[in-house]
């Protein structure tokens, strides 16, 4: 059973009781991207009209990812010669007469800073590692990679021109510096460039990255010099992230790419839903793959070279294996041949999130898709408070969780006290609520009549002492959410629990949490004079059914719900000793009827 099956469960199951409660003795009322298109592979792997971008760049059939074909500089160009114009055959492209260097033979080029380390092959300026330093790989030894071990990396560019492509994804770049970068905690951005010149051809490829220490953003610009018109940049992004996670089952689920288009927003989309070849067209505010805690964004640049700040759009192509697929995002080149973009490479903080624009906090949503506007706001309240808590008082997030758990019955304090008063005032009123429905059983209009008396004279509201216990419920559901995704409750440990974010692995805290519902329960009903026999089922099969529900969800939110319940104990007991007093009192009655 998947995780929000059972939370929803739980949850169902708990407002039963909730409202059964409060109803032990039922009254009758009274009347009153843009849409997606599966291209199938064509002769020759070229993609439909108008598919790359949408200012009509590219309209005429392109070369799809992972297919070449012979490319001139320009139109009208020769017949390539020895020595002349790029040969681009099968997966190799370079001047002809030299050999292909593959990328293992040539030293890595490293950017190295506080926050991670990224490793450049100079075969196609390709991305080939990319550790996050403050994040351990719960897969492997050492820090989280984003890149699979196996995959032949990313950032590597094509350009189409007309209906060539200039595939330069093995083609060997000069970088500037070549022994790469350190940067220092607090210093200042610097750079690394790219550079490929063509031996013969006056084509020229550069490309820029911009580095700064205390950031996982990376803005990224360059120019493509010598072509006689237009193109489309191709930039492959990635084909996939790593797992770094104990519970591979649960990360594939959340392995998806996500697109922020400019006209229909958000929309992500499974990589194991991905069959055959998915083109989408633009404009996109950005593009990203993501796992389950880690993110892979591609952004639209901010202007600077004529970019008009979006992105052109997307191909996704299924590859081998589960959960991967080859993600491409497409560019139209400036008139002088120019191009920026941004890139987040880095974890899922909501912080780091939040301070790029267009929404890409939502990366990785919140919540089902109907619930999202309703539960999205108590995710940013929760996330906030557990933070500031964490980073204030410098406790561990799990004391943090207890804290917090107290704190929220200790704000809905006088709720709480209400609704308890409502249910006093509500069971003060039941021998009247029998009388009335045993007087008058025959005579439902008189029933009816008899009990809108009752509302009025006596405020019998049998939901009255619900509805204050329903507030805590968006913060509990708001809080299963940030355990399923929020970067800084992952791999944190606290007592016994190796990981707030994974399920308790000795079972403790569920069974902790089945026995305090079930205390408080017995506390409820023990001063009632007739507990109804459905209600005393459901005192002892509640317990067992939500411990075998919340034992494999995250620990983290087993010790808030568990805390929760403990603090209420008190003003429950209260409650019940005021329930005894009430009847002791003398029974109400309702006026002579007129």
């Amino acid at each position: 059973m998947r995780t929000e099956v059972r939370f929803l469960l739980a949850m169902l199951l708990m407002l039963g009781v909730l409202v059964g409660t409060n109803l032990l003795f039922p009254p009758v009322p009274p009347p009153e991207m843009t849409q997606e298109v599966e291209v199938p592979a064509t002769p020759g792997g070229s993609l439909p009209d108008g598919a790359v971008g949408p200012d009509g760049a590219g309209a005429e059939a392109p070369v799809i990812p992972g297919d070449t074909q012979s490319s001139s500089m320009g139109q009208g160009s020769p017949e390539m010669e020895a020595g002349g114009e790029l040969v681009q055959d099968d997966e190799t492209a370079t001047p002809q007469g030299e050999a292909a260097l593959p990328g293992p033979t040539l030293p890595e080029i490293v950017v190295e800073g506080p926050l991670y380390r990224h490793a450049f092959s100079p075969v196609g300026a390709r991305l080939v590692g990319s550790q996050l330093l403050r994040f351990d790989s719960f897969t492997s030894d050492g820090p989280v990679n984003l890149l699979p071990e196996d995959a032949p990396g990313g950032l590597t560019s094509r350009i189409l021109v007309g209906t060539d492509t200039v595939d330069l994804r093995q083609m060997v770049f000069q970088a500037e510096p070549a022994q790469g970068l350190q940067l220092e905690e607090g210093g200042q951005m610097q750079s690394l460039t790219f550079t490929y010149q063509h031996p013969s051809h006056p084509f020229n490829f550069q490309i820029q990255y911009d580095f700064h220490p205390d950031s996982y953003l990376v803005r990224v610009s360059g120019r493509a010099q010598g072509l006689d018109r237009g193109g489309v940049l191709f930039t492959d992004l990635s084909d996939g992230l790593a797992f770094n996670e104990t519970d591979v089952t649960e990360e594939a689920r959340s392995m998806a790419y996500v697109a922020n288009h400019r006209q229909q927003g958000i929309r992500s989309r499974a990589l194991d839903k991905v069959e055959g070849q998915v083109v989408e067209e633009g404009p996109f505010f950005w593009v990203a793959m993501k796992s389950k805690y880690f993110v892979a964004g591609l952004l639209a640049g901010q202007g600077t070279s004529g970019s008009d700040e979006h992105l052109g759009g997307l191909i996704v192509q299924e590859m081998e294996g589960e959960h991967r697929a080859d993600l491409v995002v497409t560019q139209p080149l400036s008139t002088d041949g120019s191009f920026d973009f941004r890139l987040f490479l880095g974890p899922q903080d909501y912080a780091a999130l939040s301070e790029l624009e267009n929404d890409f906090k939502e990366v990785n949503p919140y919540g089902w898709r109907f619930f999202r506007p309703i539960v999205r706001p108590f995710v940013a309240i929760t996330i906030t408070v557990l933070v500031f808590l964490h980073d204030t008082l410098g406790w561990g997030y799990g004391w943090v969780l207890i804290l917090f758990g107290v704190l929220m019955r200790v704000l809905l304090f006088p709720l709480n006290h209400k609704a308890m008063r409502a249910q006093l005032k509500n069971m003060a009123v039941q021998p009247l609520l029998k009388d009335i429905q045993t007087r008058h059983k025959d005579n439902p209009e008189k029933m009816q009549k008899e009990l809108m008396r009752l509302y009025k004279e006596h405020g019998f509201n049998p939901l009255a002492g619900c509805w204050p216990m329903l507030l805590p419920w968006p913060v509990l559901i708001a809080l299963f959410f940030v355990f399923q995704n929020t970067i800084e409750l992952r791999g944190v440990e606290f007592l016994w629990l190796p990981d707030l974010s994974a399920k308790d692995p000795f079972y403790a805290l569920p069974v902790l949490l089945g026995l305090s519902m079930f205390f408080l329960q017995w506390v409820s009903f023990r001063t009632l004079d007739e507990i109804n026999p459905q209600m005393k089922m459901m005192m002892w099969l509640l317990p067992i059914f939500m411990v075998v529900i919340f034992a494999n969800l995250p620990s983290g939110l087993n010790l808030y719900y568990f805390t929760a319940n403990v603090a209420t104990l008190p003003q429950s007991w209260w409650i019940a000793n005021e329930r005894k007093k009430q009847q002791a009192k003398a029974p109400l009655k309702l006026s002579t009827a007129e």
